[in-house]
């Protein structure tokens, strides 16, 4: 059977003020302002629609002081997609703004890493270094929801429709994952955490938040792999995204962007980096 094309896109839902050596393990030699921006994403085609990650609510925002632009799951509406018809969300982990909002999915199955429910319920979340990351009440929703059936668990890389496939990448969580989505434009990564920003991966600098270092340094690797080229790869916290991309019509000017249509200019690659450092 032929890969199935999707239409991609990303949607900007909220963003923070934030500092170059707060991106990057052992700090930056060049501090200065680097801001953060949170998405989630959405795939479309062939009849079937996968909400990628779900975000955090204006009250998570809030008690972490994220600057909130809109409600992701409302957001949705302006694609024509209701969130009460949604049957598919791929979750790439249980960090706080990747999986708050899972309850505004009430029939929906949520595709997750085993290994990541294990780490959120484990024994390492005892240290508040890791345990920052994930909200509580998220974590138990899932545990409920497995209890429920209503979550399909993967142990590494799988296909969860033709032209749609997610990868294992620990690292920055034990049970991160990334999406490939086949395109008009040929597959695009979506990394996700594996790379926070175009940089975090053409540099080989790690984001500070980590698990193991040597696994997130791998899972540059993997995107590559993946890849076409490093046009073709997608961070996920990137404010550069929405520059690079075009919005899919006047009134999501700043709100969204399509990941299906080749970038409007270069992001930073590794060969690039490594030739002016």
């Amino acid at each position: 059977m032929a890969d199935q094309e999707y239409e991609l896109f990303a949607i900007r839902y909220a963003t923070r003020d934030a500092l170059r050596s707060e991106h990057f393990i052992g700090g930056d030699p060049h501090d200065g302002p680097m801001p953060m921006d949170y998405y989630v994403w959405v795939a479309r085609g062939g009849g079937r629609t996968f909400v990628i990650d779900t975000g955090f609510n204006a009250e998570v925002s809030s008690k972490r002081k994220r600057t909130f632009l809109r409600c992701p799951v409302e957001t949705l509406g302006a694609f024509g997609i209701n969130a009460n018809e949604v049957e598919d969300v791929i979750l790439t982990h249980l960090h706080y703004d990747h999986v708050g909002n899972f309850d505004r999915f009430p029939n929906a199955r949520f595709h997750l890493q085993e290994r990541e429910l294990t780490y959120a319920t484990g024994r390492f979340m005892r240290y508040p270094r890791l345990s920052h990351s994930f909200e509580v009440d998220d974590v138990c929703g899932i545990v409920r929801l497995n209890y429920a059936r209503r979550v399909l668990f993967y142990d590494g890389d799988a296909e969860l429709a033709p032209g749609l496939t997610v990868h294992a990448a620990g690292g920055h969580s034990a049970g991160l994952q990334f999406v490939c989505v086949r395109t008009r434009r040929g597959f695009v990564v979506l990394a996700s955490d594996v790379s926070h920003f175009y940089e975090n991966m053409a540099s080989g600098r790690p984001f500070t938040t980590a698990l193991h270092i040597g696994e997130m340094l791998e899972g540059f690797d993997r995107l590559r792999a993946l890849a076409p080229d490093e046009s073709h790869i997608v961070p996920g916290h990137d404010p550069l995204v929405m520059k690079l991309y075009p919005a899919p019509s006047p009134q999501l000017e700043g709100v969204a962007v399509r990941l299906d249509v080749p970038p409007s200019g270069a992001a930073p690659v590794r060969a690039d980096y490594l030739s002016r450092h």
